[in-house]
């Protein structure tokens, strides 16, 4: 085999030392190459397609009283890969808290897992925005004073705690309590205990 390899670069009048640095350099180049191209795709910023870009402009809003609910929803949306809730309420909604409104519709057991293609009903609810600092303060003089409490529409577990307990981190004890499987989930009229 020495013999063999030792014809070939003597065929060519090219010895080891010059051939191991003509490969050594065209190795280090091959490796610069696919490290520039990966940081040049990698820097790329994410372009807003002229499609998505008419598909995000066709939902308007309107005011009703006090909220502000979307209107021209489509009926359903396919799910797409890399998406979830929280980035479909977005779309529709431009919040995503309204992922709830999605689940409680879809009936969604677990709504972290949603299937690539899987049909979801999106509802026409109003726009949900976290509380600010004015709503908190509502909500703590609207206390919740008794050992029950019936749910009411707009409700959720942090809002329920703030006013009970004027502490909204102590919810996973209400859903404790009330043995929820998902404590996003809360239907009106739902009776929780409120553990004292």
């Amino acid at each position: 085999m020495v013999k063999r390899s030792s014809g070939f670069f003597n065929k060519f009048k090219i010895n080891e030392s010059t051939m191991s640095t003509l490969l050594g350099a065209a190795v280090v180049i091959l490796v610069g190459f696919l490290i520039f191209n990966y940081f040049r795709q990698t820097s790329k910023k994410s372009e807003i397609t002229p499609e998505a870009a008419q598909e995000k402009s066709e939902i308007t809003f309107e005011e009703e009283g006090d909220q502000v609910v979307p209107v021209n929803l489509p009926v359903t949306h396919k799910v797409s890969s890399g998406e979830d809730l929280w980035k479909i309420a977005e779309k529709y909604y431009g919040s995503g808290y309204n992922w709830v409104d999605i689940a409680q519709q879809n009936k969604l057991i677990n709504p972290d897992v949603i299937f690539i293609d899987q049909e979801l009903n999106i509802p026409k609810v109003a726009v949900r925005k976290p509380l600010l600092e004015a709503d908190q303060t509502k909500a703590v003089t609207d206390k919740i004073e008794g050992n029950t409490y019936k749910v009411k529409e707009g409700d959720n577990l942090w809002t329920i705690s703030v006013r009970a307990y004027a502490d909204g981190y102590k919810w996973p004890e209400i859903a404790k309590a009330n043995n929820l499987a998902n404590p996003d989930l809360l239907l009106i009229d739902q009776e929780l205990k409120l553990p004292r």
